[in-house]
């Protein structure tokens, strides 16, 4: 089989690929034909050995993909050969095979294109835990969505929408709000040309928004933390931009806010039936139209690295997909 492999800490264009032995799966594990895997921001970090997990090199990176069983170890149970599946893992996914625990498995629903289904789990299932679990929206409340173009954004407006929150996008471009306009955003902010805080008040009437839905940290974390409304919820997602904000205590205090951290990884581990339930939830709200995955790319294994690299550069609105189906042509 063909890998993507890291041999080297550093940046994508170290990345090389491989012919390495073909996979066997463990007793209680499953060996998967890898047909998609998304692109997610922690395989930009984990290249880099700046993500918290560390495997040792060489290793193929990857964090969650879809794909066909191929074969199941002997103590595995509900799972079998032809079944269609979403796998997650710490690693390994940008290869045409991989191996999970049979517990990291979620079944592809009928009709969902396996392209679609690697690009799903990951961004839509932490937007939703952020949202829903983590942030308690309610119907009405407004949203504020940074960085909302990404893969992880895109999803948070669409399921803002669909809790029945009214939604204000944010991002750096006229092009990657359009996107977001497209996808169910009320309001748009371009910080990159705009004053995000004076905009925010603006568009919330001087009250403050609800919650905050932020993926990208540094200096928008507390410009959008100061339009917190009373008794909102600022939800700490992910840090894009490279830099970890450092907010004064005070603010929090004098807005009667909560900064809650979003980890869904751990989530996912720790509370696989609660994952499973939204998974099932936001499963049919796609089955019902109300979601609207944007794929905004496709790369061969071949040009792996340059699909992290679109990532890395903010160079695409949604999300970047490495394609690895068996019958694809090969130039």
């Amino acid at each position: 089989m063909k890998a993507l492999l890291c041999k080297e800490w550093g940046p994508p264009e170290n990345l090389v690929v491989e012919e390495l032995p073909d996979r066997q799966p463990g007793e209680r594990q499953v060996l998967i034909r890898v047909h998609a895997a998304g692109v997610n921001f922690p395989d930009v970090l984990i290249i880099q050995k700046k993500y918290q997990v560390r495997p040792e090199l060489p290793f193929s990176p990857g964090t969650e993909c879809a794909g066909v069983v191929a074969a199941v170890g002997a103590k595995v149970e509900g799972v079998q050969p032809g079944d269609r599946v979403i796998a997650f893992s710490s690693f390994g996914a940008f290869a045409e095979q991989v191996v999970v625990d049979a517990d990291r498995l979620i079944a592809v629903p009928d009709g969902m294109d396996l392209d679609v289904a690697s690009a799903f789990a990951m961004a839509y299932g932490t937007s939703y835990h952020a949202l829903l679990d983590r942030g308690a929206l309610q119907p009405g409340e407004t949203v504020l969505v940074l960085g909302a173009s990404g893969g992880v954004g895109l999803a948070a407006v669409q399921i803002a929408k669909a809790a029945g929150a009214r939604v204000i996008a944010a991002a750096s471009t006229a092009a990657k709000l359009d996107i977001c306009r497209q996808h169910g955003a009320d309001e748009l902010i371009n910080y990159a040309t705009e004053d995000l805080k004076q905009r925010i008040m603006d568009l919330s009437g001087g009250k403050g928004v609800d919650v905050i839905f932020d993926p990208v940290g540094g200096s928008f974390t507390e410009a959008a933390l100061r339009c917190c409304a009373w008794r909102g919820r600022l939800l700490i997602v992910g840090f894009a931009n490279g830099e970890v904000p450092k907010l004064a205590a005070n603010l929090p205090l004098l807005k009667g806010c909560s900064i809650v951290g979003v980890f869904w990884g751990d989530y996912n581990r720790r509370q696989p039936q609660a994952n499973a339930a939204d998974l099932a939830q936001l499963f049919a709200w796609l089955q019902a139209g109300k979601l609207r995955p944007h794929i905004a790319a496709k790369f061969p294994l071949e040009r792996g690295a340059q699909a992290i690299r679109a990532l890395m550069d903010r160079q695409v609105s949604g999300k970047v997909v490495i394609d690895l189906r068996p019958d694809r042509v090969r130039h």
